[in-house]
């Protein structure tokens, strides 16, 4: 009998025990189609926007993530922020291992709290919170709730129902209700080869599901995501931010407004300051070399403190703090630069843009709140002069790659003006490089080599100045990979910030560059700026391709052969021509122990068809072939 009852009692916590477990959480219900080439599954993403009135909204987001890998774990997105005018009205999370039994709940009180600035007081009052977990095996799952209310209305979230590559999903949905007198309004993009469907369209209601989205993998050369995966826009007529009430059908509405709340009476600075500034300019008349001398000014004054557009609020600090504290955010640096700029009447816009390493336009026919940062425009003719003034190294007028040729959004006092910015054109995109090199008897290389960089490539090679030394060599070592047991003689550097010019002279040596066998060397012959291996074979590509930048690189190398040693070998002169770009190489023989390799390698900016991708990796590879083309040298008997 008291085994018996022993049996039920031991039976029944079995039951209750399965019970508690989720049978939906279990990493085995997931269709092996979603976790194919997925480090992450989206069980369900549901987003509930509530727009209230013109000064209130509400987001609610369910997020249940199943974490495959280590990889997956940025998935999970597990943070909000909040401010003055944005509360968080919940936040918990729920983590479940495999079996979908629960392995730790975490209240609000468990999320990190952390300001959106480490260090200094500068926008002490914008905060976020975010789930700090550490896995201790894969797969689990989280199960994410959030609800936050905002009297910003000015930027409504985008729905993305798939964000990233290797990612797939099971559902997605979006509720969107709000007041039909506000003017709200959207744009739908990419949805053509996914599984959406719009259930609710009304005055009042909008909503959407997407299903079983499948994990894409990232394949080379692709565009931007938001220009291939799908998402929703949205946006207010009338609208709120940062309390002031706003009414915008235009961008020419949109800029005056935001010139006329956003930013007046941000500008004000001390009448020392001003004197002073009129004093760094003197009797120049010229407004360019004004801004010049101002732009110097304030790269040696101010440091910029990272803080996103949107998470620090709109408005920009006040120019007189900046000055006051000598820092400050993107808006809070632009704004402190066009302050100093009207004290010596250069007339300057604050320029709200995607700041991002590929390119990303502001929507130029959905009028609403967009953007991630923020530069300074000066006209300048009929174009404009563009200031990064978040950095204290990049010389007057260049953007580099950062905010180079996209759409963007001028705010003149007269309203919004939608501008594209500085183009770096394919063929001021220059390396140029003139070098020698000697090759002794035993195989060992011994160069030196002056490289000039300009447009877009000058960006690139800047920064190595200010590196330590040791991540110098590093840079180098991995920039000529192709030459073993590379010793890094001597680095020095000249950037001309006038002539937005970075030179760089370094000399290199190494043992048994050439190849000995027998009476024989071989080597290649273009030691300096090889392209190696291949492009990656995708088959079935999927996306097209883009290449966002084009260059020109010019290589002339004088080569040193050693005495008592004939060639055998030379490679032919090679010349190719296609729509991605052009290369051409050219070896002359200038007498018995000294040749002159001549390389020009032109690619061109351009978006391409999945079905090109195929044809420019043959361009690549002819390319490499040709790069590491060998040179055979005999020994005289």
């Amino acid at each position: 009998m008291k085994i018996k009852n022993v049996l039920i009692v031991f039976f029944a916590a079995i039951a209750c025990s399965l019970q508690a477990q989720k049978k939906e959480f279990f990493e085995t219900a997931i269709a092996d189609s979603l976790k194919e080439n997925a480090n992450a599954v989206v069980r369900l993403n549901q987003v509930d926007i509530r727009i209230e009135s013109q000064r209130n909204m509400t987001v609610s987001t369910k997020r249940i993530i199943t974490v495959l890998n280590e990889k997956g774990l940025d998935v999970i997105d597990a943070v909000e922020s909040y401010n003055k005018r944005t509360t968080i009205r919940n936040i918990e999370a729920t983590v479940y291992d495999a079996a979908g039994k629960e392995i730790k709940k975490i209240k609000r009180k468990d999320f990190r709290d952390q300001s959106a600035v480490g260090g200094g007081t500068l926008f002490s009052d914008n905060r976020y919170l975010y789930l700090d977990y550490t896995p201790v095996q894969y797969p689990f799952t989280v199960i994410f709730d959030s609800e936050i209310e905002t009297a910003t209305t000015a930027f409504i979230p985008q729905w993305y129902p798939l964000n990233n590559y290797f990612v797939s999903v099971e559902k997605s949905i979006l509720n969107v209700s709000f007041p039909d007198n506000l003017g709200f309004k959207k744009m739908e993009f990419n949805f053509s080869d996914f599984k959406i469907n719009k259930t609710i369209d009304t005055a009042t209601q909008l909503s959407y599901t997407a299903t079983l989205i499948l994990a894409q993998k990232q394949e080379e050369y692709s565009p931007v995501i938001n220009t291939v995966f799908p998402k929703v826009m949205m946006g207010l007529e009338l609208f709120h931010l940062e309390g002031v009430d706003g009414n915008a059908k235009t961008w020419k509405e949109f800029g005056q407004w935001y010139s006329d709340k956003i930013l007046f009476g941000t500008a004000n600075l001390s009448d020392e300051t001003k004197e002073k500034v009129k004093a760094i300019v003197g009797e120049e008349k010229d407004p360019i070399k004004k801004a010049r001398l101002i732009y110097n000014f304030v790269q040696q004054k101010v440091r910029y403190i990272s803080i996103q557009v949107g998470i620090g609020g709109w408005k920009p600090m006040l120019a007189s703090d900046v000055d006051h504290l000598g820092y400050g955010d993107c808006k809070a640096l632009t704004n402190y630069t066009k302050a100093l700029l009207e004290v010596v009447n250069v007339p300057s816009y604050y320029t709200i843009l995607y700041g991002d390493r590929k390119k990303i336009n502001i929507q130029s026919d959905f009028v609403s709140m967009q953007g991630n940062h923020v530069i300074l425009s000066i006209p300048n003719g009929d174009n404009y002069t563009w200031l990064e003034c978040t950095s204290q190294d990049d010389p007057f007028g260049y953007q580099g790659t950062f905010t180079d040729d996209r759409e963007v959004l001028v705010i003149k006092p007269e309203g919004g003006e939608i501008v594209r910015t500085k183009v770096y054109d394919d063929n001021g995109n220059t390396q140029i490089s003139k070098g020698t090199y000697s090759l002794s008897a035993n195989g060992d290389f011994s160069g030196k080599i002056t490289i000039v960089s300009q447009g877009s490539q000058y960006s690139q090679k800047a920064a190595i100045e200010n590196r330590q030394p040791t991540e110098k060599e590093a840079h180098y070592k991995e920039y000529w990979d192709n030459i073993n047991n590379l010793k890094i003689d001597k680095i020095s550097f000249t950037n001309d910030k006038e002539k937005v010019t970075f030179t760089e002279n370094v000399e290199i040596s190494t043992i048994n560059y050439g190849s000995i066998s027998g009476n024989k060397i071989m080597f290649v012959v273009n030691g300096y700026n090889q392209i190696r291996g291949t492009i990656k074979r995708i088959r079935n590509r999927k996306n097209p391709f883009e290449i966002q930048r084009g260059y020109v690189d010019g290589d002339e190398i004088e080569i040193s052969l050693p005495v008592g040693f004939s060639i055998e070998f030379l490679p032919s002169n090679f010349e190719l021509k296609t729509k991605f770009g052009e290369y051409k190489t050219e070896i002359i023989k200038k007498d018995a122990t000294s040749i002159v390799y001549k390389r020009t390698m032109v690619l061109k900016k351009g978006l391409y068809t999945n079905k090109e991708y195929d044809e420019y990796r043959l361009f690549i590879e002819q390319i490499s072939k040709s790069d590491n083309a060998k040179i055979i040298l005999t020994k005289n008997q």
